[in-house]
């Protein structure tokens, strides 16, 4: 006779019915950050989280980072001496873009062959719905363990990451031994993430008619330079370094491009001012000042060879690499549960961007990171979820809090 196996537990088949009802809910509420429209923000989704947790008896805290976008907080104490985890989740998602270009409503929630569509499935509501119904199926059944389980669901994760730095600030991460990161990596079990860096270049010049560009200074010359070291600068980190194993190469890249900045472009006139920003995703390998301190070399003998070359360098954010240790508890732990719930050798593997998790690193917090969802749909148009990895999912965070809080791993 087989012996019997997670997925066919009563408990599986429930949880598994509830998570996908909490997903739908959460991804039919909006919660696309649209500056100055109170309706595109997080406040309802917030809402309805905090009114879930309080139904299923826990202890609820909700608080505004800034105004219309609050984190919400949960707490599961057993009462009983032992250590803390947490569980990380985000509300906010990035915005759908052209509607036109979906197949499904990106806001539906639509079920079609054992996939659900919809921006937030993927990331990260569902991973969001699977972190919660597994702390409501410990609740359900009774489960017995030690210490506490704190649900952090923050705001503004796909921004500049406000609320979990408000979450951090407020003392809520202080004492945490373990936090699982739920983002969608497959059920991976990641332990690497790139860092971030995130710069914005002004370069100014003066205005003039194209006819007569000796008139002028023309910042586009100036940034078309900066732009061709700074690939030579990645081309050159990458040599240096090598490919990660779990993280692949650093880069530096040039994403926005504008000239002029202000007002309307016209094309016999040169402009005063060029501004571009640049992702910079780094490995642990690289020292963040150390990387700055090569492109300020490089202003600096672009400026010397060129007394019209009069540029700014604003650091919008600098979130550190991290690496958590095979040998972590919370690490085991879930690396435990992926084998037993998905009876498959689990995957030690790296997140391609930064999270929420780059901030509790920093904090001194051991992360790992994993969840339901393929790890590079997040953004997409007619992003979706597996039906049976939000299931797969949720029996993994609770037998991984279990795990954790017992002491076994």
């Amino acid at each position: 006779m087989l012996e019997p196996t997670i997925k066919t537990t009563a408990t599986y088949q429930r949880d598994r019915e509830t998570v996908i009802a909490l997903t739908q809910k959460l991804v039919r509420i909006e919660s696309v950050y649209r500056e100055n429209d109170p309706h595109g923000n997080e406040q309802e989704v917030a809402n309805y989280v905090a009114q879930y947790l309080q139904a299923s008896g826990i202890e609820t805290f909700v608080e505004e980072v800034v105004p219309g976008r609050p984190n919400v907080i949960g707490i599961i104490d057993s009462g009983k001496p032992g250590k803390t985890l947490l569980f990380e989740g985000h509300t906010d998602v990035v915005t759908e873009g052209n509607r036109e270009a979906w197949t499904y409503d990106p806001f539906g929630a639509e079920i079609i062959d054992g996939r659900m569509y919809g921006r937030g499935t993927n990331d990260t509501k569902g991973n969001l719905a699977c972190m919660i119904t597994a702390c409501q199926s410990l609740l359900l059944d009774g489960e017995e363990f030690t210490g506490k389980i704190i649900l952090c669901i923050p705001c503004d994760e796909e921004g500049l990451m406000l609320g979990i730095k408000h979450f951090i600030r407020n003392g809520w991460a202080d004492g945490v031994d373990g936090a699982i990161i739920c983002e969608p990596q497959e059920n991976n079990v990641c332990i690497a993430q790139r860092g971030a860096i995130r710069l914005q270049v002004d370069i100014f010049g003066k205005m003039a008619h194209g006819a007569i560009s000796w008139s002028g200074i023309n910042p586009n010359w100036r940034m078309a330079r900066l732009i061709v070291e700074l690939e030579k600068l990645e081309k050159e980190e990458q040599a240096r370094l090598g490919r990660d194993p779990m993280l692949n190469w650093p880069s530096i890249t040039p994403t926005i491009l504008r000239a002029p900045v202000k007002g309307d472009a016209q094309i016999n006139v040169i402009p005063d001012h060029c501004m571009t920003t640049l992702d910079i995703r780094t490995v642990p390998a690289q020292d963040h000042d150390e990387l700055l301190g090569k492109i300020d070399a490089i202003i600096q003998r672009l400026q010397a060879d060129d007394p019209d070359f009069q540029v700014e360098l604003t650091v919008l954010d600098n979130r550190p690499a991290t690496a958590t240790a095979k040998e972590q508890p919370v690490v085991q732990a879930i690396y435990e549960a992926v084998a037993e719930v998905t009876q498959k050798e689990p995957i030690y593997n790296g997140v391609p961007g930064a999270t929420d998790g780059t901030f509790l690193h920093v904090h001194g917090i051991p992360i790992v990171t994993v969840g339901a969802g393929d790890r590079e749909l997040p953004h997409q148009i007619d992003e979706y979820v597996d039906i049976e990895e939000l299931a797969e999912t949720t029996a993994i965070y609770r037998l991984a809090a279990l795990k954790f809080l017992a002491g076994d791993a």
